[in-house]
């Protein structure tokens, strides 16, 4: 597994996977090791970053620690399973839907369809707190691009997508992603420390209507 070392600081080393598959599975292993000197590990589709407590250990060190743990067989460390979610989302709280069905060259209904019947993987979690960057989309929901000019605010729990991959809006934020749908559940508390989503976890979408919307708005995802 060829892999690219590169300093993140003082306190972190980024490395670099070949796939996301790579990524996920190097995530589980260093997440299981639990290594006393571990801050954190945060993956970005192909990068992880691996955080430590400099009082603790150097750069040099932790980088040999990650080339041992690479050189482990696949069976020697144990992975963590990936959670898997089911998100209700409303399609009819839509904004962007016809332009996407227009783009994809397909009607509303099958750009529903195909993003309900696929289920994602989360590769990143980042831009604003515990937004998941899902991916990937089924190929003919693929290319569509962002909007010309973003939204000032997009709802909470706005369902989006774009390129190859789809995504939730944890809180209202400016965004330029075609929204083609919303949830009413909760993704994000972070005076509570809530964060139900990591890399690694499956999702599916489960479509639901504008009353199922209200009786569920304001529950957490689990």
């Amino acid at each position: 597994m060829g892999v690219k070392f590169v300093p993140l600081g003082d306190s972190a080393v980024l490395v670099y996977f070949q796939d996301e598959v790579n990524a996920l599975e190097f995530t589980a292993r260093v997440r299981t090791a639990q290594a006393e000197w571990l801050v954190d590990v945060v993956q970005a589709y192909i990068s992880v970053a691996v955080f430590f407590d400099l009082s603790q250990i150097r750069y040099a060190a932790v980088v040999e620690w990650i080339q041992q743990l690479q050189s482990l067989p696949s069976g020697a460390a144990a992975k963590i399973p990936a959670t898997s979610h089911v998100i209700p989302c409303c399609y009819e709280f839509q904004l962007d839907l016809s332009r996407v069905a227009e783009k994809a060259g397909l009607s509303g209904d099958e750009v529903i369809r195909l993003h309900m019947e696929t289920e994602y993987t989360v590769y990143a979690i980042g831009f604003c707190p515990g937004f998941p960057y899902l991916g990937y989309l089924p190929p003919p929901l693929c290319g569509v691009p962002r909007l010309e000019t973003p939204r000032l605010r997009v709802e909470p729990g706005s369902v989006g997508l774009t390129g190859r991959q789809t995504g939730i809006y944890t809180e209202a934020r400016p965004g330029g992603w075609n929204l083609i749908g919303r949830t009413p559940l909760i993704l994000v508390d972070v005076a509570d420390n809530y964060f139900p989503l990591r890399t690694g976890d499956r999702v599916l979408f489960e479509r639901i209507d504008d009353k199922e919307f209200e009786r569920l708005k304001g529950n957490r995802l689990n």
